[in-house]
């Protein structure tokens, strides 16, 4: 089994987005990840991200650090984020009610159960300070 790892400190910014995707990616598509789950990765990623860049320092600014750990044998990919803003675990946020119409869900967490149901493993936690979450995906 051989195992990649990089990490980058990222502006918690929205228009950084590009660049965080680009970084994701380039590292799904050097261990081999299929296209179809690239696809999911990104989607969750950027969930996760512009939820950090839009309310994790509020009304101020900070950082995201991502490490990206893949390996190839089983296939798998690890996704951390890490942030210093406001404690929030959106792991605890109730999945939306997808049988009612959508003028009568409370706004938000569409992303966030995207992402739970798309991933296959999902873990948080508040250490020292920082919002951690951790994402796994097999390929």
């Amino acid at each position: 089994m051989s195992k990649t790892c990089r990490e980058q400190v990222f502006p918690a910014e929205v228009d950084r987005l590009p660049e965080v995707l680009a970084f994701v990616e380039e590292q799904l598509e050097e261990a081999g990840c299929p296209i179809k789950t690239q696809m999911q990765i990104s989607v969750a990623v950027e969930e996760i991200y512009v939820n950090i860049a839009s309310y994790a320092y509020a009304p101020g600014t900070g950082t995201a650090y991502l490490r990206v750990e893949c390996t190839d044998d089983p296939g798998e990919a690890t996704i951390l984020f890490v942030d210093s803003g406001v404690p929030f675990n959106p792991l605890d946020r109730p999945d939306p009610d997808l049988t009612l119409p959508a003028e009568e869900r409370e706004i938000g967490g569409l992303g966030i159960y995207m992402t739970k149901k798309s991933m296959d493993e999902l873990h948080y936690a508040y250490l020292d300070g920082q919002n951690r979450l951790t994402m796994v995906k097999a390929f």
